[in-house]
């Protein structure tokens, strides 16, 4: 099977550090089953394997990827990319992904446990389905899990391009809420309001409204504009840090306007399952940059290392 995957990680050339070539099938282990891959998707985890940072099992070749849509056993279906700590099986969002126990899923056919496939929403072609199991599973959470979004309310997405940001757009303005995004692209930025947000800022600039909630993807270099755009009671939520990990927190702003502030990694199996469902109610189609064969997978690796994409960058395995 053609699988992309990494021998060797390089800190300073991850795209260089990836092979495509054929690798053994998997066999499935017991209360696993196997899923002929038709597209998949890359994030920013897989550029950190490919830099050798996180978690990785011993030896190698390790399959990379947590982004998967395919079929199996005759069902078109998604793959919920965590997979259970606890010896009951129930998972938790700090569990390990697929790709970091040695189980990636950017190949021609995977093996996956039986009960983390989702049926694949009808509206979505494969590689919009692709694009759900993380960074969509992961703005769907901040959204509905962690603040609870409501008609109405002004939630402002920091640094719209991304795959998190994307969907934080598609899946707020769907709920009803008035979307304001920010980015230092105008392309980016008239892209943005198409996907269906109300107002488009550059970097920095004043809200025209104080958000309810705000959607952080960006780190410290968004982070105070975040703390003085956020209302008397409202939320950030924090899922990520693409200009780095270290934020200064204005702590008067945040305890005289009671700010709470809540991190927020991926997604449980519930929630990726309520989100199809949302995706499929309100046909909601996530924003794909692009999709190219996994023969050309570098290059969307690449696109994603310079920050010039607008949604998933994605990979057909058909």
């Amino acid at each position: 099977m053609r699988a992309a995957y990494v021998t060797e990680p390089d800190a300073d050339d991850p795209v260089g550090a990836i092979r495509v070539a054929d690798l053994d099938t998997p066999a499935p282990p017991p209360g696993w089953v196997s899923v002929d891959v038709r597209a998949g998707a890359l994030n920013m985890h897989d550029i950190w394997t490919l830099r050798g940072a996180g978690r990785r099992p011993p030896g190698g070749p390790h399959v990379i990827g947590s982004d998967a849509a395919g079929v199996a056993g005759g069902r078109d279906v998604i793959v919920y990319p965590v997979l259970p700590t606890e010896p009951n099986g129930r998972t938790v969002t700090h569990a390990i992904l697929l790709p970091d126990a040695g189980h990636g899923v950017l190949a021609e056919r995977i093996a996956v446990p039986a009960d983390h496939l989702v049926p694949k929403p009808a509206n979505l072609g494969w590689d919009e389905a692709a694009s759900l199991p993380t960074a969509w599973l992961t703005a769907y959470r901040m959204l509905f899990t962690k603040t609870a979004v409501a008609p109405g309310q002004i939630v402002l997405v920091q640094g719209a391009g991304g795959g998190v940001a994307t969907a934080a757009i598609g899946l707020a303005a769907a709920a009803g809420a008035t979307v304001i995004v920010t980015s230092r692209s105008p392309q980016k930025r008239e892209r943005a309001l198409a996907l269906g947000a109300a107002v488009a800022l550059d970097s920095g600039e004043r809200t025209p409204e104080l958000a309810d909630i705000v959607i952080e993807t960006v780190g410290p270099a968004t982070f105070e504009h975040s703390m003085r755009s956020t209302r008397a009671g409202g939320a950030i939520v924090v899922c990520g840090g693409t200009s780095g990990f270290t934020a200064s927190l204005d702590l008067p702003r945040l305890f005289a306007r009671e700010v709470a502030v809540h991190g927020s990694t991926m997604g449980t199996l519930d929630e990726l399952r309520a989100l199809v469902e949302f995706v499929e109610t309100h046909d909601v189609r996530p924003a794909v940059d692009s999709t190219v064969d996994l023969a050309d997978i570098h290059a969307q690796a690449e696109r994603m290392l310079a920050g010039t994409a607008f949604g998933k960058l994605c990979v057909s395995l058909t």
